[in-house]
């Protein structure tokens, strides 16, 4: 009779591991840290409906903007480790670490790596009235009037902010920095004459350039685009460590199971060899980075490296959030 009962609470230990549904089997929600109509919704709602058709479940995006995408990093974080809640952050989550003196997240330690999947450049650009014509004549006015110059940041660490880092490094001129939650807010501000410059993903501003509402001064790539021919690259420019590409991955929380990030990998890896999606993305300037990219292990490298190199630029430049 004892053994009866063994073997019956045996079973019973082991319902519900016989009863856990497969992945996915309902909505995942896909964060992304900054506010709607930046380039980073943009990819995440591409990235969104390109997973829902490969999953066959949907893929809801949340925008949680805010503090240069810690703030939606920081609630993924703490989220439930069962691959329901997914962040897509650019490479503000490898500079994070060396801008905040207080972040309550590691990028290494609390999330679970799933691959890269896209890079784009940046343009430094504004409105059509603005009285430089060329960068050369940017440089000039911008140090003639540094005070008052002002350029819009989407928070410490985001990609907006590390080109204007870099373009005050370039030009020895320190401007007063505008933040906002995300690109889009920016953006509007920076048409209607509120803020004076911004560094900005071509996702979201190619358009703006081709039709006469903005000017665009140099681009951070190391050749130039075949949509928009007339910008200079930074090295073309005279301002050759202004090239920095912006890279996009794919997170999940720490201990979310394995075979669940590989089912998400391999979904990816889907992705960027889809040439739908890449035409998708070439409409707004970003491309699709090499299979190879798309997973665990190459992700966490890049990630790491980047932590590393991004660490004593930050320093010497002396900037640092509380």
């Amino acid at each position: 009779m004892r053994r009866i009962a063994a073997f019956l609470f045996a079973i019973l230990l082991g319902l519900p591991a016989l009863a856990q549904e497969p992945y996915p089997s309902h909505a995942i929600t896909l964060i992304v840290p900054y506010a709607p109509g930046g380039g980073s919704d943009l990819l995440g709602r591409t990235l969104a409906e390109a997973f829902r058709v490969r999953l066959k479940e949907s893929v809801v995006v949340q925008n949680v903007g805010g503090a240069g995408g810690t703030v939606g990093s920081l609630q993924m974080a703490r989220a439930k480790p069962d691959g329901y809640t997914l962040l897509i952050n650019h490479i503000g989550l490898a500079t994070v670490p060396s801008l905040y003196k207080k972040l309550n997240f590691d990028p290494l330690a609390s999330f679970e790596t799933i691959g890269l999947f896209a890079e784009a450049p940046m343009m430094i650009l504004t409105r059509k009235e603005f009285p430089a014509h060329d960068f050369k004549e940017l440089v000039a006015y911008v140090r003639a009037n540094r005070e008052k110059v002002t350029m819009a940041s989407v928070g410490m660490g985001s990609a907006t902010h590390l080109c204007a880092m870099l373009f005050q490094k370039a030009i020895d001129a320190e401007l007063t920095l505008v933040q906002y939650k995300g690109a889009g807010p920016a953006v509007i501000d920076v048409r209607s004459g509120q803020v004076d410059l911004i560094c900005d993903l071509p996702t979201t501003t190619s358009g703006l350039v081709r039709n006469g509402d903005f000017r665009a001064y140099v681009l951070t790539a190391p050749k130039r685009m075949a949509s928009l021919p007339d910008v200079p690259t930074a090295a073309e420019a005279g301002m050759p460590s202004l090239d920095i590409g912006v890279w996009f991955g794919l997170y999940a929380p720490k201990g979310t199971p394995r075979p669940v990030i590989e089912i998400l990998s391999k979904a990816l890896r889907s992705v960027v060899q889809d040439q739908t999606v890449a035409a998708q993305l070439e409409k707004i300037e970003t491309n699709l980075l090499p299979v190879d990219q798309a997973r665990p292990e190459a992700h966490r490298h890049k990630l790491a490296s980047q932590i590393e190199l991004w660490r004593p630029i930050i320093e010497k430049a002396g900037v640092q959030a509380e």
